[in-house]
């Protein structure tokens, strides 16, 4: 008989039910006390009131009243330990970073600014939310127009861009100008309406320096018929993008976002320890990985801050948490308020369980920079950047942050898909079986004998084939949303 219980460190005091059990089921000495559903937690020893509950070899909160083995560990025992402010102190030597590339490449296209894009896309983007409807027909007129190497029109609708107050229009900005000049992008339409705070004026230097053949601008108040202008703009855009080729680029040149959504109890047992183990392998090649959603570092932090490349990136991580904690605290709200509904239906208890499992896509890469909300990854190795946890805004912050693509973590599942190719990692097999037109890669095998080491290289050589061409599930199905992140007042 399989064992059906699993323990990830040999330190934990808790295994994972990996189907669900019946009060009575014997395995190694433990017998349940109780029914525990897939997913959920097992305790493997007596625990008293206020003891900790370690997973992953650490403590994910403590019991809330005295517990004997065999009994199922959820919320209605087990608590957070989170505090609203972290005494973070820096203990060994500092990691610096290094790489051997190998010499991998990938068929891309190279930009006339020197970047490099793994897409030849057309990307109409709006400055503002009255306009989104303006820039959905255009993009359906324009996928009727693609040429040869053009691999697809894109609208990036949002509803943003006037009556923002505080700090929100600065961010609406900042994240829109990164898309603007994304290199997945061989050409983009930007679209106003002419009026708005976020009108031409004012975006038009936050872009820096353009290529005019490149990006286009087109105001709508100022056009008789805006669709038949949007349309001559495209149509030169679209000739533009047919000038590009793929061509041999080092692997190094790849930026990879890191993300987790749907999680279940297995997500950080399988498919972010898989994504792990390609982020080490990733970064050994000189590649570029961006690992984010802040709060769902919390109890997880002190791991990704011993990893530090250097005293300046420890202080920086220390600033990105502590920022992070002070937004909610600021607000009346508590740090801990997470795992989602679903997650806690898969399994996940506290936040500390949910960020142990979330960090586990870093691996054991170092960490050389902190990436501030809408702004670019400019550094080898693994950056931390600053998103919240929702799977839109923080899908949208790797793709400002230049991400060519992302790996998606889940365990319930998600058809979310960014504007850059998405690919989606099932933490368990009954998900990927029930959701093929969701899911592109499973490591839920891990739990039934597949080697690690063997799936990450199968996942290495899927990101390769998605970054030469290979359309992933999101692509398929043409999702590609965007959501920027707000926090003030709209008028």
């Amino acid at each position: 008989m399989k064992n059906k219980l699993y323990k990830i460190n040999k330190n934990d005091n808790v295994a994972v039910a990996l189907e669900p059990l019946k009060a009575g089921y014997y395995e190694n000495g433990v017998i349940l006390t109780e029914s525990v559903p897939f997913g959920h937690k097992v305790l493997l020893a007596d625990l008293k009131a206020g003891e900790k509950v370690i997973k992953y070899g650490y403590p994910i909160g403590s019991v809330t009243v005295d517990v004997k083995k065999g009994s199922h560990i959820h919320t209605h025992n087990l608590k957070s330990d989170l505090s609203e402010r972290g005494d973070y102190r820096r203990s060994g030597d500092y990691l610096p970073y290094k790489y051997s590339p190998k010499g991998i490449s990938f068929s891309g296209y190279k930009r006339e600014n020197g970047e490099i894009g793994i897409r030849n896309d057309i990307w109409i983007i709006p400055t503002v939310g009255c306009v989104n409807k303006t820039a959905e027909r255009l993009c359906e007129i324009a996928r009727g127009m693609i040429g040869e190497n053009c691999t697809g029109v894109k609208a990036l609708t949002h509803p943003y861009g006037c009556s923002q107050m505080g700090g929100d229009q600065n961010k609406t900005q900042k994240i829109l100008a990164s898309l603007v000049n994304h290199p997945n992008a061989a050409g983009v339409l930007v679209v106003s309406l002419g009026c708005e705070n976020n009108n031409l004026n004012v975006f038009k230097p936050i872009l820096g320096n353009i290529n005019e053949k490149r990006v286009k601008f087109l105001v709508a108040q100022n056009e008789t018929d805006e669709i038949k202008t949007g349309v001559t703009l495209l149509k030169e855009l679209l000739n533009y993008a047919d000038e590009f080729k793929r061509e041999p680029i080092p692997a190094e040149k790849l930026k990879v976002g890191l993300k987790c959504g749907g999680s279940d109890a297995f997500s950080g047992i399988t498919a972010n320890a898989l994504c792990g183990r390609f982020t080490d392998l990733f970064t050994e090649e000189g590649g570029s990985a961006v690992l984010t959603e802040v709060p769902e570092m919390f109890g997880a932090e002190q791991i990704l801050m011993s990893r530090a490349e250097n005293e300046n990136v420890f202080n920086d991580t220390v600033n990105l948490i502590r920022d992070f904690k002070d937004f909610f605290s600021s607000r009346g709200l508590v740090v801990y308020e997470n795992p989602s509904p679903g997650n806690r239906a898969g399994g996940i208890t506290t936040l500390e369980e949910k960020s142990l499992g979330c960090v586990q896509k870093g691996g054991r890469a170092v960490v050389t920079d902190i990436i501030r909300y809408g702004n670019q990854c400019r550094k080898k190795g693994l950056s931390l950047l600053e998103s919240p946890g929702n799977d839109i805004v923080s899908s949208t912050a790797l793709t400002a942050a230049g991400a060519h693509m992302i790996l998606f973590t889940t365990g319930r599942g998600t058809p979310l898909g960014a504007p850059i190719p998405t690919i989606k990692i099932s933490s368990n097999s009954l998900l990927f079986k029930n959701k093929p037109n969701w899911i592109d890669f499973n490591a839920g095998d891990l739990l039934y004998g597949a080697l690690i080491d063997d799936k990450a290289e199968e996942l290495f050589k899927l990101v390769i084939d998605v970054v030469c061409g290979k359309k992933t599930k999101n692509e398929i199905n043409g999702y590609g949303e965007i959501a920027i992140f707000k926090d003030g007042v709209t008028l």
